[in-house]
């Protein structure tokens, strides 16, 4: 018993140890292969068009977040409790205000409201500074929207 404790031990010791960790600086690959993404990527931060480019670790350290934060009901982008306001570029272009850009989506994130803007929703989480710094919701904010550019079938039906 106590060798297959020890065995069980040395196996998840193994298995952490290989596992990417974007807060050490590993880039994920998924970055690479589905995101298609070598280089730092700019992305819009306000509806006046200004950008900010965000590292690779940056989105990495977002895709961390949103597999952690997210992923149980926006699989690939869709959006489970709501079907019809997806993750897509398009959806977060036409809520209100749009969503396409790193401030309005940390602003969504901070405090979240239905697709229109009229009123607060309990779909999405509220996400305060104490659970999130500014620059790890920001992270978050740049990895959903470098995917929704470039991951193909992200938020679609068809993903």
């Amino acid at each position: 018993m106590r060798r297959l404790v020890i065995l069980l031990a040395i196996v998840v010791v193994s298995l952490l140890q290989m596992t990417p960790s974007a807060t050490a600086g590993a880039i994920d690959p998924y970055l690479a292969r589905y995101l298609r993404l070598t280089e730092p990527i700019a992305l819009k931060v306000d509806e006046q068009g200004a950008t900010r480019e965000f590292s690779l670790e940056e989105i990495s350290q977002g895709k961390v977040l949103f597999g952690n934060n997210c992923l149980n009901c926006h699989v690939g982008g869709a959006t489970l409790p709501d079907p019809q306001t997806s993750l897509a570029l398009d959806k977060l272009k036409g809520a209100n205000p749009p969503r396409d850009n790193v401030g309005n989506l940390v602003a969504f994130l901070r405090q979240p409201m239905v697709y229109d803007g009229s009123e607060e929703t309990y779909w999405c989480r509220q996400v305060p500074e104490s659970w999130m710094s500014q620059e790890e919701v920001e992270s978050l904010a740049a990895f959903v929207l470098t995917a929704a550019q470039k991951a193909r079938g992200w938020g679609s039906e068809n993903f």
